[in-house]
């Protein structure tokens, strides 16, 4: 489960200070320790029983400006500062499943119910009310390939709550989460560890009755544009050296898919090549589409 850390017993400081410590703080988000030693920083923070409603009267005095403009998050975040490329802070709402913002827009728009691990570290803290609960799992994401259907070797640790002042790691692609709604409406604190790499690290959904990767989660703008490109421009032949030398195997089987669909009379060609690829993660994908367009009687 979540690394626990003791949040110290530091007095309140607000988010101002908080910035300040950490720009000034030589952290590297891979290293767990180094990152794990911001926690107190942040349980600092979360004894400021004022800052965030606060923060929240402001927004709405502006018609919530600065939420639009840094914000790449849904209403169930708030945005406490933009991202600065090293880490983003941020509050989560978390309504019980009775409330009626849950009723109205059902429990997966708040990530509830949804297997799945992260592709970045993060720190959270209890902030308000009796905290959201979660089945907690971890895995070896280093020993799987990442195959939809594969066995994930899913480990169940415990079900257990983000109680108000507690302060835990989230490592990332090893602790796996079902989220469950809290009792009552409460309110996370977090501060998460940003990478350049972070857009071509695998993130997973995960189905725990099978314990197998559903899905991969993480895509890239780069990832939209070259569909687009392949069939609505000239990028053919971007596509195919994409397929044949992308580092990211993720980026090779976009290529390939949109290759496939573009050039539907040399699809299964295409995707022959590629279901000789020496990455397992490429070859399942391109053998996959061959089975699925076989079965749809597409295939010569």
């Amino acid at each position: 489960m979540p690394r626990l850390i003791d949040p110290g017993d530091g007095a309140p400081i607000g988010l101002d200070d908080l910035v300040v410590a950490l720009d000034r703080a030589d952290f590297d988000t891979r290293d767990e320790d180094s990152f794990a030693a911001l926690g107190p920083l942040l349980a600092r923070l979360g004894r400021n029983r004022s800052f965030l409603a606060d923060l929240a009267i402001d927004e709405l005095k502006t018609r919530c400006e600065g939420q639009h403009k840094g914000a790449a998050y849904g209403a169930q975040v708030f945005l406490l500062r933009p991202p600065n490329g090293r880490y983003v802070l941020r509050a989560n709402f978390w309504p019980a499943r009775s409330d009626p913002v849950t009723r109205a827009s059902g429990p997966a728009a708040f990530f509830y119910d949804m297997p799945h691990d992260h592709n970045f570290p993060f720190l959270t803290y209890g902030y308000l009310g009796p905290g959201y609960w979660s089945d907690y799992f971890e895995y070896d994401a280093q020993a799987l390939d990442g195959i939809p259907g594969e066995d994930a070797r899913l480990r169940f640790v415990e079900r257990a709550r983000l109680e108000p002042g507690r302060l835990m790691l989230y490592r990332m692609r090893r602790d796996v989460h079902v989220q469950l709604p809290p009792d009552s409406f409460s309110v996370s604190l977090n501060i998460l560890g940003a990478d350049p790499a972070q857009p071509w690290i695998e993130q997973y959904r995960f189905d725990i009755a099978r314990g197998v990767i559903v899905e991969g989660l993480t895509a890239t703008g780069a990832e939209a544009l070259i569909a687009i490109a392949t069939h609505l421009g000239n990028g053919l032949d971007l596509a195919m050296e994409l397929a044949r030398s992308h580092p990211c195997g993720r980026m090779r089987v976009t290529a390939l898919t949109a290759l496939a669909s573009a050039l539907p009379d040399e699809a299964e060609a295409i995707l022959g090549y590629a279901a000789g690829d020496p990455s397992r993660y490429v070859a399942e994908h391109a053998r996959a589409r061959l089975a699925a367009l076989e079965a749809a009687g597409l295939a010569p």
